[in-house]
């Protein structure tokens, strides 16, 4: 149980170091933290994760959290994150936006 716990912490820590406008996949998460369980850090974002930005966490196509899209792409439009020029513009269907990985991801200098 303890190292579950710490590795929801370790989780939680990466995602607060994630600057507005930036995002991080479920899987950069998790290869920050040496792991290849995206799907783990997923778990800990859905149960924990509301005590940080989530949105700046997406899945590895650009699309926002899964049953959040609609609250997510209004962060993503009040931070200036970069979107996909086909969905960029505010009319767009919130289900359909996808964050511009090539812009947009971010990398923490952990050092």
């Amino acid at each position: 149980m303890s190292d579950e716990l710490d590795f929801a912490g370790a989780v939680l820590a990466v995602v607060e170091l994630i600057p507005p406008g930036r995002v991080m996949t479920y899987g950069d998460v998790a290869a920050t933290l040496g792991s290849r369980g995206a799907r783990a850090v997923g778990r800990v974002m859905a149960e924990s994760g509301g005590m940080v930005a989530w949105w700046r966490v997406i899945r590895s196509d650009g699309r926002p959290p899964a049953g959040h899209e609609t609250d997510a792409v209004a962060h993503y439009r009040a931070e200036g994150t970069p979107l996909r020029a086909d969905v960029a513009h505010s009319g767009a269907d919130p289900m359909s936006v996808r964050v511009d990985l090539a812009r947009a991801r971010w990398e923490p200098d952990l050092d």
